[in-house]
């Protein structure tokens, strides 16, 4: 496992307004090295895009499109975010100010001693004020 990625930098993936330099790099580096993600991340990414279907953003069939590229990505999917989801993560996002959302993001790069691939400003101050490494 070579990081871990979370939500805004998948999305920037989708949308080009938010697509930077930076995100399209991470893109390029899943053919070499590989990713993981909480548990969370599919159900947070798939929010985001119905949502964004929804507003008219994105049409289904770009869903599926964007999905489809997603899968053939070398991204793992932790298994113990949801277990740790009572414990860790809910005090992490406590004691930091953090949604719970953001904190298993920050809890599974800490507990892997991994670097976070994120463009959330917030979470990039804690993260480094943790002394984790951001992407």
């Amino acid at each position: 496992m070579n990081f871990i990625l979370d939500a805004s930098i998948t999305l920037a993936w989708c949308f080009s307004d938010e697509a930077t330099p930076k995100t399209i790099a991470l893109l390029e580096r899943l053919e070499f090295e590989s990713a993981m993600v909480p548990e969370l991340w599919p159900l947070e990414v798939g929010n985001i895009l119905i949502a964004a279907e929804k507003r008219k953003r994105i049409s289904y069939a770009n869903i599926k499109e964007f999905l489809s590229l997603l899968e053939n990505l070398n991204i793992e999917i932790d298994t113990e975010t949801a277990s740790r989801g009572f414990s860790d993560i809910i005090f992490l996002a406590h004691s930091e100010k953090l949604t719970t959302y953001d904190a298993a993001y920050l809890e599974l790069a800490m507990r892997y001693g991994l670097p976070l691939a994120t463009k959330d400003i917030e979470l990039i101050h804690v993260a480094k004020r943790l002394g984790v490494k951001i992407i």
